[in-house]
């Protein structure tokens, strides 16, 4: 028997990385032996096996066939005659096919070495399109590694563009595809992981709200960079910049998802996107079962990220609305969250990055002079239900207002 260290650790250790997982494949091993060692068996298609101590992951080494289409269409075979050599044959990416062995030594029989120092994501042979899941995990890893300055090779994104026209994207369900896009949204370049998408062809298939949004003009004066898909990439990108939190980021995504369903004949306006977008979050939540923390602030800030723009402008009532919508007083991270994402859809745009965004302070602000104004501070006799309700937004407004009054006002 012997043990390796595989995979993404072996790769991060080469890069000065920290190392957020091990992976382990064992050679020259039976299930039984395994067991016999403490080892827990956990799965179901091939054998894969937990420490009794560390709780690591250790694989038998294995070899797959494709036998059907899509990402579960595989035999796998698993037994001591596999070699290490084949087992790393069978893997995505040439970073991600080396081992280290007991002693410390480099097992890099694709070159993944080679690749690492010429910062390039590359298949490790033609298998590699017989797994549609890869389409989806070399965007992520671009999108991880895409502040180190890593690529594509050519020669696999021609690879993934031939499987999306082969069908094989149609094939991922939706719990992987979600996945691997929770997980690309908590990578440093979230958009580069849409943009690979984009560049081979699958965003059209597994986003198509997304793909909808490039080529579709906006109003030049309040969008320099013209084009819906552009902005929707810088704002993501601000996103990034603003909040490690997915589900702000997830909200700047999809927050104008409206504008690529606008009638082209009142182009470059989107009356009403808003509401578009709303319905198509829903579509997308219930498509790829997204949960629903997710669907809930991305549906928010698609109302009402206009509103949110023009704080400086509202009236004392709107204002009050838009800090009732955000259930403000209940759960103010909800609305941080809210405004996290307003500020990068606001400063993602071409010339806005790096302006101040006061319209947040503006709302905040309000929703914590307006959240001081309880109903047992008010005089609520003979009245019930709905009448008490009105009495208290009616205060918070008047408290609003009289707030503006005195900003408008100035130092005295």
């Amino acid at each position: 028997m012997e043990i390796y260290l595989v995979g993404g650790a072996v790769r991060d250790r080469c890069l000065g990385l920290p190392v957020r997982e091990k992976d382990w494949v064992v050679t020259e091993a039976t299930p039984e032996e395994m067991l016999r060692l403490g080892y827990r068996q956990v799965g179901r298609e091939f054998p894969v096996f937990i420490h009794p101590e560390t709780g690591e992951e250790y694989a038998l080494a294995r070899t797959e066939r494709k036998t059907a289409p899509g990402y579960k269409g595989f035999k796998v075979h698993a037994s001591p005659e596999v070699t290490l050599a084949q087992d790393l044959q069978r893997r995505d990416l040439t970073i991600n096919a080396m081992a280290v062995d007991s002693e410390g030594k480099l097992i890099d029989p694709c070159g993944g070495r080679e690749d690492l120092e010429k910062k390039k994501l590359r298949h490790v042979s033609a298998a590699f399109k017989e797994d549609p899941v890869r389409l989806l995990r070399v965007a992520r890893f671009a999108a991880r590694f895409a502040d180190a300055g890593f690529t594509i090779a050519e020669e696999t994104m021609e690879l993934m563009r031939g499987m999306v026209a082969d069908g094989e994207a149609d094939a991922l369900v939706a719990e992987r595809i979600w996945q691997e896009t929770h997980t690309a949204l908590l990578e440093s370049r979230p958009q580069v992981f849409f943009q690979v998408l984009r560049d081979c062809g699958a965003l059209a298939v597994l986003f198509p709200e997304l793909e909808a949004l490039f080529g579709v003009p906006q109003n030049p004066k309040w969008h320099p960079e013209i084009d819906c898909g552009v902005h929707m990439m810088m704002a993501l990108q601000l996103a990034a910049r603003l909040s490690d939190d997915p589900v702000v980021r997830f909200a700047v995504l999809v927050h104008d998802l409206g504008k690529g369903t606008t009638p082209k004949d009142e182009l470059p306006r989107h009356i009403g996107h808003e509401k578009r977008s709303v319905e198509l979050i829903l579509e997308m939540g219930a498509r790829l079962r997204i949960p629903n923390a997710y669907q809930g602030l991305a549906r928010l800030v698609a109302q009402w990220h206009g509103h949110c723009h023009r704080a400086m402008e509202l009236r004392p009532a709107t204002l009050l609305k838009l800090i009732e919508a955000t259930d403000a007083w209940r759960r103010p991270q909800r609305l941080e969250d809210f405004l996290t994402a307003c500020e990068a859809d606001y400063r993602g745009r071409k010339g806005y990055t790096e302006r101040a965004y006061p319209q947040a302070d503006r709302v905040r602000n309000m929703a914590q002079l307006s959240g001081g104004i309880a109903a047992d501070t008010l005089d609520l006799d003979g009245l019930k239900g709905d009448e008490i309700g009105a009495r208290l937004s009616a205060a918070r407004c008047r408290a609003i207002a009289d707030a503006l009054k005195k900003q408008a006002a100035g130092p005295r």
